[in-house]
């Protein structure tokens, strides 16, 4: 894999990926957005566009897919002051650092699930990005506590489009309403009032506004293996607990084993996908033992081969948090 080298065109800087063996941008770094209207992650005319900050400052970021599956290039333009250090880590965003060797061993792949081989199948291009991006990471996953997805998702995008700066310019090129993550002092800031217009509980909201007052102490954690140590650091944080840290690893480390455990919906899938019959967390854990290492990649091929369980009873309902 490399990275040809950067150069400056309209005042920004740009790069060239080439990865090695098959690729697929929007199937790679899709787990970043906060669903199709995330102001800090818009996909236009097949351009992902990303605004974020690193420890230069605000960048945006266009990312472009060009070539084929099997032979793929990645053009990448940046913009604003933390432009350089973006593009020297392109790569780890994109999933260089991602190793699917073991699991596509002839042998290994064997003693895979029928639906994990077939999701490996179709999506021999995905790979698992790695971020950095601590605190964001944090927020997004905390929104996303005990909550549908919709909610969580109206959530991010009012508290960036009110609390986000806009991000640095592109010029005309960039989509309308491309704006930063708050930072951790924008976090603070926000009033009571607001997280209840944004339809966030009291409980969520505490424990952003705790993870922004030790923002500094939770980005030097990007740099931490994926190890116990890294996850102790994440479960200091009151009100993280086991789920918000698999679901903020799988971004910022694109670690291969975190299962979100006491999702209201992976425990249940997982099992009618592997058993044939709904299982809780405990089933969860037991029935992907044989994979330890690599339960997270097993889990995203499931879904990836299209295997939906059944429904029964309700779904989860939204709540309006606003009137409380």
């Amino acid at each position: 894999m490399t990275v040809l080298p950067t150069s400056i065109r309209a005042a920004a800087l740009s790069a060239v990926w080439e990865p090695e063996g098959a690729y697929h941008l929007a199937r790679t770094i899709g787990i970043l957005q906060c669903g199709a209207q995330d102001p800090a992650h818009l996909v236009t005319r097949g351009a992902h566009w990303l605004a974020f900050r690193n420890d230069a400052g605000a960048t945006t970021l266009r990312l472009v897919q060009r070539g084929t599956l099997r032979s793929a290039r990645i053009e990448a333009t940046a913009w604003g002051p933390g432009s350089e250090l973006a593009l020297e880590c392109l790569p780890r965003l994109l999933g260089a650092a991602d190793d699917w060797s073991r699991f596509d061993d002839p042998v290994y792949r064997e003693t895979l699930p029928a639906l994990a081989r077939k999701g490996r199948y179709l999506n021999p291009g995905l790979r698992l990005p790695t971020t950095g991006r601590m605190l964001d990471a944090v927020a997004r996953s905390v929104l996303e506590q005990r909550v549908t997805a919709l909610e969580a998702k109206q959530s991010w995008r009012y508290l960036l489009n009110h609390y986000g700066d806009p991000a640095p310019g592109a010029g005309d090129h960039a989509p309308a309403g491309l704006r930063l993550p708050p930072t951790a002092e924008q976090w603070r800031r926000i009033p009571s009032w607001e997280w209840h217009t944004a339809g966030v509980d009291a409980q969520r909201s505490g424990t952003i506004l705790k993870a922004a007052l030790v923002a500094s102490g939770l980005e030097r954690l990007a740099g931490l293996p994926n190890a116990e140590e890294l996850r102790a650091g994440l479960r200091s944080v009151p009100g993280i607990g086991v789920w918000t840290v698999a679901e903020v690893l799988q971004r910022t480390h694109g670690c291969p084993d975190s299962i979100s455990v006491g999702d209201f919906h992976l425990a249940a899938y997982v099992g009618a996908a592997l058993t044939g019959r709904r299982t809780d967390d405990a089933g969860m854990i037991r029935v992907l033992k044989p994979w330890a290492g690599d339960r997270q990649r097993v889990v995203r091929m499931l879904y990836a081969s299209g295997f939906r369980k059944p429904a029964f009873g309700p779904r989860l309902s939204p709540e309006d948090h606003r009137r409380r």
